[in-house]
């Protein structure tokens, strides 16, 4: 890359810079400050620009370039894909549920972990549109409700019209959801008849807690699902990047490392 010119202004600056991220995967705002010969104030807004433009992932004390999320695989395929850590981040959420709390456990291989970690558990009212989650609770003693709807064959859920029907009925107290991608911006997911669905049940509960690891993060994919505001709590790994951790903490969402 041929050296950034001592001075230059706006929109070639941002232009600049974000070729510089997208080269280097990260950079600090004291490192802008040097290389464009700007204040820090300056620097700040440059990267709130670039952010806001869903170019970059803005983090505390610089930003991180943006990853598009790779095409999602059958459920089937991606059980074996960071196996130890969802197994983790299943079992410390299962430790947020309550006896005599009804919860919804959405689809995917993270919260299929979840399932399998409360299978102990006795006491419990399971909302579910998953059907590996529900064979997985079948010969529990807990109340299983599973959603109808049209089957995803390629995740094994029911998604659609009549699911969203169905969850127009039912209230839970801990909505347990997986997610494709995440950055400061939203949850975004690929399919958009699911991201509907997705939708549907982060209006069924009174705390929403995502599960996701370290891969899903600083990426994007095609459909936005929700804002972060709209969760309570995000249960990931230890190998999640801390500017990440503390950017959701700055934003009052419990993080929980497994």
């Amino acid at each position: 890359m041929t050296e950034t010119p001592t001075f230059i202004t706006g929109t070639d600056r941002q232009l600049h810079l974000l070729d510089l991220i997208e080269q280097r995967q990260r950079l600090t705002v004291a490192e802008i400050v040097e290389r464009f010969a700007v204040s820090e104030a300056t620097a700040r807004r440059d990267l709130e620009a670039l952010a806001s433009q869903g170019k970059i992932q803005r983090v505390h004390g610089g930003a991180i370039a943006l990853t598009e999320s790779p095409p999602e695989l059958p459920i089937l395929e991606r059980k074996n894909e960071q196996a130890d850590e969802k197994a983790r981040i299943g079992r410390k959420a299962a430790e947020l549920v309550r006896r005599g709390e009804t919860i919804f456990l959405g689809s995917g291989t993270t919260v299929l972990e979840i399932a399998r970690a409360l299978r102990e558990r006795t006491g419990l009212t399971v909302i579910t549109n998953s059907l590996p989650v529900l064979n997985t609770l079948s010969n529990t003693d807990n109340t299983l409700i599973c959603l109808g709807g049209m089957l995803r064959p390629s995740e094994l859920s029911f998604i659609g019209h009549l699911t969203e029907q169905a969850l127009a009925e039912v209230r839970a107290d801990k909505v347990f959801m997986g997610i494709r991608a995440l950055t400061l911006e939203g949850l975004t997911n690929e399919y958009l008849p699911e991201t509907l669905t997705d939708r549907a049940i982060l209006n069924a509960g009174r705390e929403i807690i995502i599960v996701a690891d370290h891969t899903k993060f600083g990426r994007t994919a095609t459909v936005l699902l929700a804002p972060l505001e709209k969760i309570h709590t995000l249960v990931t790994d230890h190998e999640t990047d801390q500017d990440f951790v503390r950017a959701l903490s700055e934003k009052n969402i419990n993080v929980l490392l497994a």
